[in-house]
């Protein structure tokens, strides 16, 4: 099974919530979840509150395989997580 690192998005119209999950790459978008990681608010103005990640999860997913979008790159990077 592959696993992606991936967003899923929830929230209203042009309010965007979106959650960091461990899916397997088959599923659609905003199907079944194997493990939520995180969680990213990018309408929230604190710049601390946006972005909240369980680290040890995500280096552990990461350990062993999972490969995690472009966008979701980006977030771990801005957050010290590197992606080999």
């Amino acid at each position: 099974m592959a696993v992606k690192l991936r967003l899923k998005r929830l929230g209203r119209t042009h309010k965007p919530f979106y959650r960091l999950n461990a899916i397997d790459s088959r599923s659609p978008r905003d199907g079944r979840v194997l493990e939520e990681l995180g969680h990213y608010d990018p309408a929230n103005r604190v710049a601390e509150q946006q972005l909240e990640l369980n680290a040890e999860r995500i280096k552990y997913w990461l350990s062993v395989g999972a490969l995690p979008t472009d966008t979701v790159r980006d977030l771990l990077k801005k957050n010290g997580i590197t992606v080999k």
